[in-house]
């Protein structure tokens, strides 16, 4: 465990944004704050009712939604969507409210599977930090020995690199993946603000 929190903070330092830790948890490696669940309306002003629709305007409420949940299309090509589904189906804000719950429910969805899989990643990460102990505990005792088995210390020797080595590359690539989180939020609320814009 010790080595675990070691060696991720110094992984994730170097590339991570600052913001406030929290090591509470420990099965969460990132240095960005765990947030679990996002609420609608820190993002969007106005209450969200349900609304009954049109299968055609219930379609297009799904589309767009869709559109808005692929991270690939990017807010410049998602623009003239939301234009279009504006010119076809007016900019009632309660609609677009509508629209803005589907895409939000869907980001939701991803946001909180990545979440789940760092915890599931960081369980990893710690039981293989605690076999790094283990190792190097082994390895000194064996060194104190009056007949130290030397073949023994170099397979141990030759395991600790191994490990660190998968440990230190998994803790780098995991960069990425703490920050989509937070990505996927502000993708969130500048959809919100598109929606809201086109709302007038």
């Amino acid at each position: 465990m010790r080595t675990f929190a070691i060696m991720a903070t110094a992984a994730l330092a170097m590339t991570a944004p600052a913001q406030a830790a929290d090591f509470s948890d420990p099965t969460w490696p990132c240095i960005q704050r765990k947030v679990e669940r996002l609420s609608p309306g820190l993002m969007w002003p106005h209450p969200i009712e349900e609304m009954e629709h049109s299968p055609e305007t219930a379609a297009a409420i799904d589309d767009l939604a869709a559109r808005i949940a692929l991270r690939r299309v990017s807010l410049d090509e998602l623009a003239p969507r939301i234009e279009a589904f504006v010119a076809a189906h007016g900019s009632d804000p309660a609609l677009l409210g509508q629209v803005f719950k589907a895409g939000f429910e869907r980001l939701s969805a991803q946001r909180r599977a990545i979440i789940a899989g760092i915890e599931d990643y960081s369980l990893k990460q710690i039981a293989l930090s605690e076999r790094i102990d283990e190792t190097r505990v082994e390895m000194n005792r064996l060194m104190e020995a009056d007949a130290p088995d030397y073949d023994r210390v170099d397979a141990l020797e030759e395991r600790l690199a191994w490990d660190e080595r998968i440990f230190t590359d998994r803790a780098q690539s995991l960069t990425y993946v703490c920050e989509t989180p937070i990505l996927l939020e502000k993708r969130l609320h500048a959809i919100a603000r598109m929606l809201l814009d086109a709302a007038g």
